[in-house]
């Protein structure tokens, strides 16, 4: 911390580079010198080091100056309940959340029916923003924060229309991303047009006719004029902290992420009665391990997504873990960072592959059936096209190298605690360059949270499972 910093008012001790990223933040705010002043600032972290607790602590400074009462927090829909538990956890000042869902009318019922007085938190997903645009300027944001940016980067969706409507209504923005340009530098207009429309202008074809040459078939292909490097660039980081997880040299080798997912009522619903069932069948059957793990395995393939019936057949029953991954992968992709994905079962490495190749996205695997397995390896590890690594579980976890990646999801998990530790390493090894991450997608109310405990925990899951029931208690309810 320099001699002009504040105290970062969250929970836990702040990293080097979060103190740093909020006192670039402040100093923009006004609240500590600064040679720049803005009312809007983009932090650009990778996954892993840390936007949400950075903008946590950026709106309890805020508050604490008396500068905003009113914070909207919009974000992709997977994202919602993330902010909602960070900010419990690591907010140390007073706070009022409300995660808008339901029915639009519920949406509009719950944003009337916020009080005036203390800190308001409301957290909404994209979609819903553009949607419920009247409602929210009605309750009138003091700060509003973009989450995962380069959803915006499209100007002329509706969305992204929303919410520069929004934000020239608000006193402070933060727009957070892991890169604001994606594919080209084209793709920085319209998240700066939410972030301080004084950077590049509010009009996107002065923008586009400052630093692009239109060339092609018809005119029509924008190409960045080299010329204007510099000025694009001096103008980009004016209001913009960079960090990536390889500049993160106080980061733990290794960082894990819990993505509450939460099941589709109707699914919660066939949940629930499965959960009774495997219970009551409990108690009319020897109680061993092997019986447990056998009812546990069916409440897990309904968390990922699909139920198998009595005839073997096989249907599916939920999206929301696929929902959440294609967010993950969105933000890899966005911040070229290739990514592994493990799950457990064969309908979700399906489900997988086919949401990879509908977005057209370069993969390898490693499955039950796939002989080539050094070349899917040597694709993943060497080409550039190739940036998503799909593995099941028992079949990638040994002997494999895929350091191509730092960053590891867990769509499901095995119930071997030697295969979890053997998948992590799958990554983290030798000739890995970067810090580590673990996202771990996790149904929320579900077996999902028991057996992630049990691995991380390193304890024997069918012991602990065994004892419950003996214990009196239900095995298979969190």
């Amino acid at each position: 911390m320099n001699n002009n910093s504040l105290p970062m008012p969250v929970k836990g001790r702040p990293f080097d580079h979060q103190q740093r990223a909020f006192d670039f933040v402040c100093g923009l705010f006004g609240l500590i010198p600064s040679a720049v002043r803005s009312s809007g600032a983009a932090i650009l972290a990778e996954m892993g080091c840390g936007k949400t607790y950075i903008t946590i602590a950026v709106i309890g400074i805020l508050y604490q100056f008396g500068l905003v009462n009113r914070c909207l927090i919009v974000a992709p829909l997977s994202l919602l309940g993330v902010w909602e538990e960070e900010i419990l956890k690591f907010a140390d000042y007073p706070v009022n959340i409300t995660v808008l869902k339901g029915s639009c009318a519920k949406k509009k019922e719950q944003l009337a029916n916020i009080p005036a007085e203390g800190l308001q938190i409301v957290v909404v997903n994209y979609e819903s923003a553009w949607r419920l645009e009247t409602e929210l300027l009605q309750f009138g944001a003091d700060i509003i924060c973009a989450d995962e940016g380069h959803k915006i980067k499209e100007g002329r969706t509706s969305q992204a229309k929303a919410m520069h409507n929004l934000a020239d209504h608000a006193k402070f923005r933060c727009l957070l991303t892991g890169t604001l340009i994606t594919n080209k530098e084209i793709d920085v207009h319209s998240q700066y047009r939410f972030v301080n429309k004084e950077i590049f202008g509010g009009s996107f074809y002065q923008f586009r006719n400052r630093y692009f040459d239109m060339l092609g078939y018809g005119n029509h292909t924008p190409i960045f004029r080299k010329s204007m490097t510099t000025d694009f660039l001096q103008r980009l980081h004016s209001v913009a902290f960079r960090v990536t997880k390889a500049e993160c040299l106080d980061l733990p080798e290794i960082t894990e992420e819990v993505r509450h997912v939460e099941l589709e009522p109707k699914a919660m619903k066939m949940y629930k009665e499965l959960e009774k069932e495997s219970f009551t069948e409990l108690a009319g059957g020897e109680v061993s391990a092997p019986n447990i793990l056998t009812k546990l395995l069916r409440l897990s393939q309904l968390t990922g997504g699909h139920l198998t019936d009595d005839d073997k057949n096989t249907a599916a029953v939920s999206k929301s873990k696929l929902d959440t991954l294609e967010d993950i992968i969105d933000s890899s992709m966005a911040e070229g960072k290739k990514l592994v994905v493990m799950a457990r079962f064969v309908p979700e490495l399906n489900d997988i592959e086919n949401l990879l190749k509908k977005k057209k996205i370069g993969y390898a695997v490693i499955r039950g059936g796939v002989k080539d397995r050094d070349e899917q390896i040597r694709r993943f590890q060497n080409d550039d096209d190739c940036m998503v690594f799909v593995g099941n579980i028992a079949a990638a976890g040994l002997g494999i190298t895929l350091t191509a990646a730092s960053t590891m999801v867990f769509y499901s998990l095995d119930y071997s605690m030697s295969n979890f530790e053997q998948a992590k390493a799958r990554i983290h090894r030798v000739s890995q360059r970067e810090n580590c991450h673990y996202i771990y997608l996790v149904a929320k109310g579900t077996v999902d949270t028991k057996v992630l405990r049990a691995l991380r925990n390193k304890v024997d899951l069918a012991k602990m499972l065994v004892d419950d029931y003996r214990n009196g208690s239900n095995p298979f309810s969190e």
